[in-house]
């Protein structure tokens, strides 16, 4: 089974950003502990900052991998382009987020990407991945 995890906008300072919103550990740091514990999947990573260039990457892989876990970040409440990506793709997309996005800022509850994706996991921190991920087998 291939996935890949698409993460978007700052989510390569995590460890460093925020830690009490998104906790200590590079996402990296936890890809690793993810590979070993689900050893049958063969991942995928991707970040981008850059809105465009996670659009490609969707048009990319989705067509040809099992699921697509994606963490969109900021861009969630804001690109229709993202949205429309994974309308447009085949492969399964979950939506996640590390944070309850429903217990912060108003403009964080709505999602662009939602209404085409399989399901969103949000609030459990970096588990959020395993529960996505899990979702798929």
């Amino acid at each position: 089974m291939k996935i890949i995890i698409i993460n978007g906008p700052n989510l390569n300072l995590l460890g460093k950003r925020e830690p009490g919103i998104y906790g200590s550990h590079s996402f990296e740091d936890y890809l690793s502990i993810l590979k070993t514990k689900f050893t049958t999947i063969d991942f995928a990573y991707y970040q981008s900052n850059i809105e465009g260039d996670i659009i490609d990457k969707l048009h990319e892989v989705g067509f040809n991998y099992d699921g697509i876990v994606l963490n969109a970040a900021a861009y969630t409440h804001t690109s229709v382009g993202i949205g429309d990506a994974v309308k447009a793709i085949e492969t399964p997309v979950i939506e996640v987020h590390i944070s309850n996005v429903h217990s912060r800022e108003e403009f964080r509850h709505k999602s662009f990407i939602a209404a085409s994706a399989k399901g969103v996991i949000s609030g459990f921190g970096l588990k959020s991945y395993d529960l996505a991920v899990e979702s798929f087998l």
